[in-house]
């Protein structure tokens, strides 16, 4: 039994030191955590806001350079070469590259929340949640007929429920963050499609993070239809707990932060660390560490200038160093040369145009027929609450983390 164990240890990978003593002590600083770590972000970094350039006259966002950049630097290119990808993205250095890349993430759903006022849905009232309905159910409904088309080709073996779930909300969600953010460029933002756009987009947001900690909770290695339950309490609790414990705290920081003054690095700091602790805790529970810095993130008090200052804090780093790291990160897991065959291209095509139509479809429809919206403001609310983004990429790769889905996350992506 010893000589066993002995044997597993050994074939192990040895882990990576932080630092090197340097070259001039015969000691190459790429087998080491920190220097590869430093050379990789300047990689990525690089990279990606060099296809933000060349992309530029074509007017698009930055985001979609560093979705190209990162599959371009994984096995669908740069990454065919094994030297290249051996030297730069070992892959013993991939744990402490997505440990990163997922600290970023944290934060940015913490930002996403700051940016969401649930307000804003009771100003607009019915028609935005009816909207937001639409542009849920009836992409959520054609995700579940779709995950049974691949199911039955090419993900044979993945877990039912969790399975159906993951396909309905990676379809039916709603890229809040960059939807706010097309609307600021287009001056639409005051406008009364933008203000519907928003709050459905809000109600989406909210419902799809909800039905993510579901399929998160199914999803779990034990089967136990009671352990799922308990997950699903705990993370209920979690909320209520959050409600009338961390949000009176954050509302008394925010009171003592008055317009006009500076906010006090105190209360940025202790933002940040029930950030951290917040996620610390939904992971243990068994949903998701970003789901707990998203509901930080709501609870924010909207009406002073406290979340202003934290998105100032924050955003830069956030959106300029660890964003892109996720998306190489993703990138590195994505080979696109998988999607090959007429079956497959198929497929790629049934997803694709099942996710716009049920979104571009149900929102037009809901908008005409019942609220009377002139048929091109309801065509601009449909392509508006089709947007897409990073969401949608974090929601399958936490499909296919937890095994719920196979090559879907290669072709949706």
């Amino acid at each position: 039994m010893a000589t066993n164990t002995s044997n597993v240890t050994a074939a192990l990978p040895k882990p990576m030191k932080a630092t090197s003593n340097g070259a001039f002590q015969h000691e190459n600083p790429l087998d080491y955590a920190l220097p590869l770590l430093i050379l990789q972000i300047c990689l990525v970094v690089a990279f990606t806001r060099t296809l933000a350039f060349l992309l530029k006259p074509l007017r698009q966002p930055r985001v979609i350079a560093e979705i190209i950049g990162g599959i371009l630097l994984g096995p669908s290119a740069l990454g065919r070469s094994e030297r290249f990808l051996h030297t730069v993205f070992p892959p013993k250095s991939m744990t402490v590259l997505d440990t990163v890349a997922n600290i970023g993430l944290l934060f940015f759903l913490f930002l996403v929340g700051l940016e969401l006022d649930i307000r804003s849905i009771r100003r607009t009232g019915t028609k935005s949640l009816a909207i937001a309905g639409a542009g849920i159910t009836l992409p959520f409904l054609l995700g579940i007929g779709t995950s049974f088309v691949l199911r039955s080709t090419i993900s044979k073996g993945s877990a039912h429920a969790p399975f159906l779930v993951f396909m309905g909300v990676s379809l039916s969600i709603t890229a809040f963050p960059v939807l706010a953010r097309i609307l600021a460029e287009l001056k639409l933002l005051t406008t009364d499609v933008g203000r519907i756009a928003m709050s459905a987009a809000a109600v989406n947001d909210v419902v799809a993070w909800i039905l993510l900690a579901l399929a998160i909770a199914l999803s779990g290695s034990n089967t136990s239809p009671l352990i799922s339950l308990w997950v699903l309490l705990c993370g209920v609790g979690f909320v209520v707990f959050s409600v009338y414990v961390i949000r009176p705290l954050l509302e008394l920081m925010a009171r003592r932060s008055p317009d006009g003054e500076p906010v006090k690095e105190i209360y940025i700091c202790i933002t940040l660390s029930l950030v951290l602790a917040s996620s610390f805790v939904t992971d243990s529970i068994g949903i998701h560490a970003l789901f707990g810095a998203f509901v930080v993130g709501i609870l924010v008090p909207k009406d002073s200038p406290f979340p202003g200052v934290l998105i100032e804090k924050i955003e830069d780093l956030v959106a300029g160093l660890f964003l892109p790291l996720y998306f190489a990160s993703s990138g590195l897991k994505t080979n696109v040369a998988t999607i090959s065959g007429a079956q497959s291209w198929g497929l790629l095509v049934l997803v694709i145009a099942t996710a716009c139509f049920g979104k571009i479809i149900g929102t037009m429809f809901v908008s005409r027929m019942f609220f009377k919206v002139p048929f091109r403001e309801a065509a601009a609310l449909g392509f508006l609450m089709n947007t897409k983004g990073l969401v949608e990429l974090i929601v399958l790769n936490i499909g296919k983390d937890r095994k719920a889905s196979t090559r879907v996350h290669c072709l949706a992506s």
